[in-house]
Protein backbone atom coordinates (compact mmCIF):
# COMPACT_ATOMS: atom_id res chain seq x y z
CA UNK A 1 0.00 0.00 0.00
CA UNK A 2 1.35 3.26 -0.88
CA UNK A 3 1.85 6.03 1.75
CA UNK A 4 -1.19 8.31 -0.11
CA UNK A 5 -3.38 5.19 0.10
CA UNK A 6 -2.81 4.55 3.57
CA UNK A 7 -3.76 8.03 3.89
CA UNK A 8 -6.89 8.16 2.85
CA UNK A 9 -7.58 4.82 4.54
CA UNK A 10 -6.47 6.59 7.43
CA UNK A 11 -8.82 9.74 6.86
CA UNK A 12 -11.30 7.51 5.85
CA UNK A 13 -11.34 5.52 9.31
CA UNK A 14 -11.38 8.90 11.35
CA UNK A 15 -14.69 9.91 9.48
CA UNK A 16 -16.40 6.81 10.28
CA UNK A 17 -15.67 6.85 14.04
CA UNK A 18 -16.52 10.33 14.26
CA UNK A 19 -19.98 9.67 12.24
CA UNK A 20 -20.40 6.33 14.88
CA UNK A 21 -19.15 8.24 18.23
CA UNK A 22 -21.50 11.61 17.11
CA UNK A 23 -24.65 9.29 15.93
CA UNK A 24 -24.11 7.04 19.43
CA UNK A 25 -24.03 9.93 21.64
CA UNK A 26 -27.59 11.35 19.88
CA UNK A 27 -29.11 7.78 20.26
CA UNK A 28 -27.83 7.41 24.27
CA UNK A 29 -29.25 11.03 25.19
CA UNK A 30 -32.09 11.23 22.27
CA UNK A 31 -30.64 14.21 21.37
CA UNK A 32 -32.33 14.49 18.02
CA UNK A 33 -36.25 13.76 16.98
CA UNK A 34 -38.52 13.00 13.96
CA UNK A 35 -40.00 17.00 13.31
CA UNK A 36 -36.73 19.03 15.47
CA UNK A 37 -35.64 22.10 14.04
CA UNK A 38 -31.94 22.26 14.69
CA UNK A 39 -29.96 25.43 15.25
CA UNK A 40 -26.17 24.32 14.94
CA UNK A 41 -23.76 27.39 16.11
CA UNK A 42 -21.18 27.51 14.36
CA UNK A 43 -18.36 30.06 15.38
CA UNK A 44 -15.59 29.48 12.55
CA UNK A 45 -13.11 26.95 14.63
CA UNK A 46 -12.65 23.35 14.26
CA UNK A 47 -15.17 21.96 16.74
CA UNK A 48 -18.27 23.29 15.02
CA UNK A 49 -17.25 22.82 11.90
CA UNK A 50 -16.92 19.54 12.27
CA UNK A 51 -20.33 19.38 14.45
CA UNK A 52 -21.91 20.80 11.48
CA UNK A 53 -20.30 18.18 8.70
CA UNK A 54 -20.72 15.46 10.67
CA UNK A 55 -24.62 16.46 11.40
CA UNK A 56 -25.48 16.93 7.71
CA UNK A 57 -23.77 13.27 6.98
CA UNK A 58 -26.05 11.51 9.70
CA UNK A 59 -29.02 13.86 8.18
CA UNK A 60 -28.82 12.33 4.70
CA UNK A 61 -28.75 8.50 6.62
CA UNK A 62 -30.92 8.59 9.78
CA UNK A 63 -33.90 6.72 10.67
CA UNK A 64 -36.07 10.56 11.19
CA UNK A 65 -35.92 13.86 9.16
CA UNK A 66 -34.86 16.74 10.97
CA UNK A 67 -33.33 20.28 9.36
CA UNK A 68 -30.29 21.85 10.32
CA UNK A 69 -29.51 25.57 10.35
CA UNK A 70 -26.55 27.11 10.69
CA UNK A 71 -26.37 30.25 12.76
CA UNK A 72 -23.63 31.98 13.40
CA UNK A 73 -22.79 35.62 15.67
CA UNK A 74 -21.01 38.40 14.06
CA UNK A 75 -19.47 39.88 17.28
CA UNK A 76 -18.07 42.88 15.32
CA UNK A 77 -14.61 42.26 16.38
CA UNK A 78 -11.50 43.43 14.43
CA UNK A 79 -10.12 42.04 11.71
CA UNK A 80 -12.97 39.93 10.97
CA UNK A 81 -13.99 39.12 7.71
CA UNK A 82 -18.00 38.41 7.07
CA UNK A 83 -17.11 36.96 3.88
CA UNK A 84 -15.49 33.71 4.95
CA UNK A 85 -18.57 31.96 6.57
CA UNK A 86 -21.60 33.26 3.81
CA UNK A 87 -18.90 31.66 0.82
CA UNK A 88 -18.36 28.27 2.79
CA UNK A 89 -21.87 27.50 3.89
CA UNK A 90 -23.36 28.54 0.31
CA UNK A 91 -20.67 26.38 -1.56
CA UNK A 92 -21.92 23.47 0.61
CA UNK A 93 -26.07 24.24 -0.20
CA UNK A 94 -26.20 24.45 3.58
CA UNK A 95 -29.24 27.07 5.20
CA UNK A 96 -27.55 29.55 7.32
CA UNK A 97 -28.29 32.93 9.21
CA UNK A 98 -25.68 35.21 10.41
CA UNK A 99 -26.63 37.41 13.02
CA UNK A 100 -25.33 40.73 14.23
CA UNK A 101 -24.81 42.07 17.78
CA UNK A 102 -21.35 44.40 18.31
CA UNK A 103 -20.73 42.74 21.72
CA UNK A 104 -17.13 43.34 21.01
CA UNK A 105 -17.91 47.06 22.12
CA UNK A 106 -19.61 45.88 25.03
CA UNK A 107 -16.75 43.86 26.24
CA UNK A 108 -14.24 46.28 25.67
CA UNK A 109 -15.77 49.01 27.51
CA UNK A 110 -16.74 47.17 30.36
CA UNK A 111 -13.71 44.39 30.92
CA UNK A 112 -10.55 46.48 32.86
CA UNK A 113 -7.67 46.12 29.75
CA UNK A 114 -5.54 42.89 30.97
CA UNK A 115 -8.16 41.25 32.11
CA UNK A 116 -10.08 38.04 31.05
CA UNK A 117 -12.81 38.99 28.20
CA UNK A 118 -13.87 35.23 28.50
CA UNK A 119 -17.21 34.77 30.31
CA UNK A 120 -18.77 38.13 29.86
CA UNK A 121 -18.34 37.96 26.27
CA UNK A 122 -19.62 33.86 26.59
CA UNK A 123 -22.62 35.41 27.93
CA UNK A 124 -23.65 38.11 25.26
CA UNK A 125 -23.22 35.62 22.67
CA UNK A 126 -25.15 32.75 24.39
CA UNK A 127 -28.12 35.65 25.15
CA UNK A 128 -28.02 36.29 21.32
CA UNK A 129 -28.69 33.05 20.27
CA UNK A 130 -31.12 32.04 22.76
CA UNK A 131 -33.00 34.86 22.08
CA UNK A 132 -32.80 33.95 18.25
CA UNK A 133 -33.22 30.41 18.94
CA UNK A 134 -36.80 31.37 20.53
CA UNK A 135 -37.50 33.88 17.53
CA UNK A 136 -37.00 31.26 14.82
CA UNK A 137 -38.78 28.69 16.84
CA UNK A 138 -36.09 26.10 17.10
CA UNK A 139 -36.36 23.14 19.04
CA UNK A 140 -32.63 22.30 19.65
CA UNK A 141 -29.52 24.19 19.68
CA UNK A 142 -26.59 22.18 19.01
CA UNK A 143 -23.15 23.26 20.38
CA UNK A 144 -19.49 21.70 19.51
CA UNK A 145 -18.05 21.06 23.16
CA UNK A 146 -16.13 17.59 23.00
CA UNK A 147 -15.07 14.92 25.33
CA UNK A 148 -12.15 17.24 25.88
CA UNK A 149 -14.12 20.18 26.65
CA UNK A 150 -16.67 18.15 29.24
CA UNK A 151 -13.22 16.26 31.10
CA UNK A 152 -11.54 19.90 31.14
CA UNK A 153 -14.64 21.73 32.89
CA UNK A 154 -15.11 18.38 35.23
CA UNK A 155 -11.57 19.11 36.70
CA UNK A 156 -11.91 22.96 36.34
CA UNK A 157 -14.99 22.88 38.63
CA UNK A 158 -14.18 20.67 40.76
CA UNK A 159 -10.35 22.79 41.68
CA UNK A 160 -11.49 26.14 41.54
CA UNK A 161 -15.22 25.69 42.49
CA UNK A 162 -15.77 22.70 44.50
CA UNK A 163 -18.12 20.99 42.45
CA UNK A 164 -18.77 17.90 40.54
CA UNK A 165 -19.92 19.30 37.46
CA UNK A 166 -18.89 19.48 33.75
CA UNK A 167 -20.99 19.70 30.98
CA UNK A 168 -23.65 17.54 29.82
CA UNK A 169 -24.29 16.28 26.84
CA UNK A 170 -28.10 17.34 27.01
CA UNK A 171 -29.06 20.16 28.86
CA UNK A 172 -32.42 22.38 29.55
CA UNK A 173 -31.28 25.63 29.92
CA UNK A 174 -31.60 28.22 32.91
CA UNK A 175 -35.39 29.56 31.84
CA UNK A 176 -36.81 26.33 30.67
CA UNK A 177 -37.30 27.53 27.27
CA UNK A 178 -34.14 25.65 25.45
CA UNK A 179 -32.94 22.17 25.05
CA UNK A 180 -28.91 22.33 24.46
CA UNK A 181 -27.24 19.64 22.60
CA UNK A 182 -23.74 18.48 22.30
CA UNK A 183 -23.19 15.67 20.02
CA UNK A 184 -19.56 15.67 19.72
CA UNK A 185 -19.53 14.23 23.85
CA UNK A 186 -18.00 11.23 22.62
CA UNK A 187 -15.39 12.58 20.74
CA UNK A 188 -11.70 13.85 21.38
CA UNK A 189 -10.45 16.68 20.59
CA UNK A 190 -6.99 15.24 18.39
CA UNK A 191 -9.59 13.61 16.30
CA UNK A 192 -12.01 16.90 15.55
CA UNK A 193 -8.15 18.75 14.90
CA UNK A 194 -7.54 15.39 12.44
CA UNK A 195 -10.16 15.54 10.85
CA UNK A 196 -10.62 19.62 10.29
CA UNK A 197 -7.68 19.72 9.24
CA UNK A 198 -7.68 16.96 5.81
CA UNK A 199 -11.88 18.60 5.99
CA UNK A 200 -10.05 22.10 5.19
CA UNK A 201 -12.25 24.06 6.78
CA UNK A 202 -11.86 27.74 6.61
CA UNK A 203 -11.33 28.31 10.01
CA UNK A 204 -11.56 31.41 11.71
CA UNK A 205 -9.54 32.31 14.79
CA UNK A 206 -10.90 34.06 17.68
CA UNK A 207 -9.44 37.61 18.03
CA UNK A 208 -11.04 38.04 21.51
CA UNK A 209 -11.85 35.24 23.91
CA UNK A 210 -10.11 32.90 22.29
CA UNK A 211 -6.71 34.24 22.19
CA UNK A 212 -7.48 34.92 26.16
CA UNK A 213 -8.31 31.77 27.22
CA UNK A 214 -8.35 31.27 31.12
CA UNK A 215 -5.09 30.34 33.25
CA UNK A 216 -6.97 28.03 35.31
CA UNK A 217 -8.27 26.16 31.87
CA UNK A 218 -4.95 26.34 30.28
CA UNK A 219 -3.65 24.60 33.43
CA UNK A 220 -6.05 22.05 33.68
CA UNK A 221 -5.45 21.29 29.66
CA UNK A 222 -1.95 20.85 30.17
CA UNK A 223 -2.40 18.31 33.13
CA UNK A 224 -4.97 16.06 31.47
CA UNK A 225 -2.00 16.26 28.21
CA UNK A 226 1.11 15.23 30.75
CA UNK A 227 -1.45 12.70 32.06
CA UNK A 228 -3.07 11.12 28.61
CA UNK A 229 1.03 11.24 27.45
CA UNK A 230 1.92 9.52 29.94
CA UNK A 231 -1.40 6.84 30.68
CA UNK A 232 -3.07 7.20 27.74
CA UNK A 233 -6.70 6.56 27.96
CA UNK A 234 -7.02 8.35 31.55
CA UNK A 235 -8.77 11.24 29.83
CA UNK A 236 -11.66 8.86 27.97
CA UNK A 237 -11.95 7.28 31.82
CA UNK A 238 -12.48 10.56 33.50
CA UNK A 239 -14.94 11.15 31.08
CA UNK A 240 -16.55 7.44 31.41
CA UNK A 241 -16.80 8.02 35.45
CA UNK A 242 -18.80 11.13 34.91
CA UNK A 243 -21.58 8.50 33.44
CA UNK A 244 -21.38 6.11 35.75
CA UNK A 245 -21.83 7.48 39.20
CA UNK A 246 -23.10 5.93 42.76
CA UNK A 247 -24.22 8.68 44.82
CA UNK A 248 -23.90 6.45 47.44
CA UNK A 249 -20.75 6.35 47.39
CA UNK A 250 -20.03 10.13 47.35
CA UNK A 251 -20.82 12.88 50.45
CA UNK A 252 -23.65 14.86 48.95
CA UNK A 253 -26.75 14.41 51.26
CA UNK A 254 -29.41 15.99 48.63
CA UNK A 255 -28.34 13.06 46.12
CA UNK A 256 -28.05 10.21 48.66
CA UNK A 257 -30.41 10.21 52.65
CA UNK A 258 -27.20 9.54 54.78
CA UNK A 259 -28.85 10.26 57.67
CA UNK A 260 -31.45 7.67 57.73
CA UNK A 261 -28.94 4.83 56.38
CA UNK A 262 -28.97 2.55 59.21
CA UNK A 263 -30.81 4.33 61.58
CA UNK A 264 -32.82 3.48 64.73
CA UNK A 265 -34.77 6.65 64.69
CA UNK A 266 -35.97 9.19 62.12
CA UNK A 267 -33.02 11.23 61.27
CA UNK A 268 -33.69 14.93 63.50
CA UNK A 269 -33.87 17.85 60.68
CA UNK A 270 -30.70 19.09 62.05
CA UNK A 271 -27.52 17.68 63.28
CA UNK A 272 -25.98 20.67 64.93
CA UNK A 273 -26.21 19.63 68.05
CA UNK A 274 -23.54 17.62 68.19
CA UNK A 275 -21.05 19.36 66.19
CA UNK A 276 -21.36 21.75 69.62
CA UNK A 277 -21.75 19.22 71.79
CA UNK A 278 -24.88 20.45 73.27
CA UNK A 279 -27.38 18.50 74.88
CA UNK A 280 -24.64 16.54 77.16
CA UNK A 281 -26.11 17.64 80.16
CA UNK A 282 -29.93 16.82 79.36
CA UNK A 283 -28.76 13.28 78.64
CA UNK A 284 -26.48 12.83 81.77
Amino acid sequence: MTALAAQRLDATKLAKRLRRQVGQAIADYNMIEDGDRVMVCLSGGKDSYTLLDVLRQLQAKAPVCFELVAVHLDQKQPGYDATILPNYLRSIEQPFEILEQDTYSVVQRVIPEGKTMCSLCSRLRRGALYAHAERAGFSKIALGHHRDDIVETLFLNMFHHSKLKAMPPKLLSDNGKHVLIRPLAYCKETDIAEYASLREFPIMPCNLCGSQETLQRKAIKAMLHEWERKYPGRSESAFRAMTSIAPSQLADRDLFDFAALGARTPARPSQTAWLLGEGAEDKA
